[in-house]
């Protein structure tokens, strides 16, 4: 994968570290990520800097640091609390590795440890929730609305890097909107839908934990980082000043469902597309989605779309990039509609796209 900023590789933050064993890029030993959100605006005053002791003792007994382990190794990552019963909220790479049979459990910023229970993942989100056995006596973090960051705005990130729990490290809001591709489970991907970039120190392990305001409430979750090539090709195993963090929004709307049905349910359109440039022998040059194949009685197919057609917005936007697709069978629920352009034979049109349900 390449960096939207730098056009250096990504990668999430669950590579291994030391005194674990085995890991693989994906699953094995990792780190992870979270997140959550409420109502309530995340603007903050025209200071350029949070008062992160203040943020540290507010929002640190809510983050918590996660172990889990299964038949083909182990790690440790970081969540937080967002319900006073015991659900916390985290990455799918975080606690994947145990979804079969392996164990969770959870260090809180006390001291004290309990055994967690997977309550449900989102392999396309990279987000899951896992609960432990409380009264409604857990703190909970707050959480703050992803659509008012602004770029250039201080946040805090708190979590467990190299397994430091209740590490704080501070930053900005360095760019908004970005849409991350990270790998995901049985070689499939996740995306990060609209990443807030951050220049604040994101290490492995800290997926899964807080990105917040300067009130210490949450509007991100710590998940991927950019890294430079050295020599070998091999990337740097430190920050470099470029982590993104799921919005809180999509992070609460995601665990709202896995705490009521302990599932997600994701749209479609029913259809593959590939850059027109990559499709170039087949359909020509210029800028656009060339249509590989579509789904017969799917969402695309009902609204008209055929293979070879060449989609040229998506939204209204210009179309570039398959995943304009992705993002929104992850934005979106089945029965929303989406204006899609298209050219066929020299002639330009437009349909709507009524998604389905996977």
């Amino acid at each position: 994968m390449t960096s939207p900023a730098t056009g250096g590789r990504l990668r999430p933050r669950w590579w291994p570290w030391a005194g674990i064993v085995g890991a693989l890029l994906l699953g094995g030993l990792i780190s992870g990520l979270s997140v959550a959100v409420t109502e309530g605006s995340s603007r903050l005053s025209s200071s350029t800097e949070c008062s992160a002791t203040t943020v540290a003792n507010d929002a640190l007994p809510s983050v918590v640091t996660i172990s889990a382990s299964g038949a083909s190794g182990g790690g440790t990552g970081s969540g937080e609390v967002i319900r006073r019963d015991g659900y916390i909220l985290t990455n799918n790479h975080v606690i994947s590795i145990a979804a079969n049979g392996g164990r969770v459990s959870v260090l809180f910023s006390q001291g004290t440890t309990a055994p967690a229970t997977i309550i449900g993942r989102d392999p396309k989100t990279d987000l899951a929730v896992i609960k432990v056995n409380e009264s409604n006596s857990l703190p909970v973090i707050p959480f703050g609305n992803s659509r008012n960051v602004e770029i250039g705005e201080p946040v805090v990130v708190l979590g467990a890097p190299l397994g430091l729990s209740s590490t704080v490290t501070s930053g900005i809001v360095s760019a908004l909107g970005r849409n991350i591709e990270v790998p995901s489970d049985n070689g499939n991907n996740a995306l990060l839908v609209g990443a807030i970039q951050t220049d604040a120190a994101i290490n492995p392990g800290n997926s899964g934990g807080a990105m917040t305001d300067c009130s210490g409430r949450l509007i991100g979750v710590p998940t991927a980082g950019a890294t430079v090539p050295n020599a070998s090709g091999q990337g740097s195993a430190g920050s470099v000043g470029l982590g993104f963090a799921i919005p809180a929004n999509l992070a609460k709307s995601v665990s709202d469902e896995i705490i009521s049905t302990g599932r997600v349910t994701h749209s479609f359109f029913g259809i593959s597309v590939v850059p027109i440039q990559a499709a170039a022998d087949t359909a020509g040059t210029g800028q656009g989605l060339y249509v590989v194949t579509v789904t017969p009685g799917g969402p695309a197919a009902v609204a008209g779309l055929r293979t070879d057609d060449v989609i040229t917005k998506v939204d209204g936007e210009p179309a570039v990039d398959p995943n304009q697709l992705f993002a929104l069978t992850l934005t979106k629920r089945a029965g929303d509609t989406v204006s899609i352009t298209y050219e066929r034979n020299g002639q330009s049109a437009t349909t709507a796209v009524t998604l389905g349900s996977q």
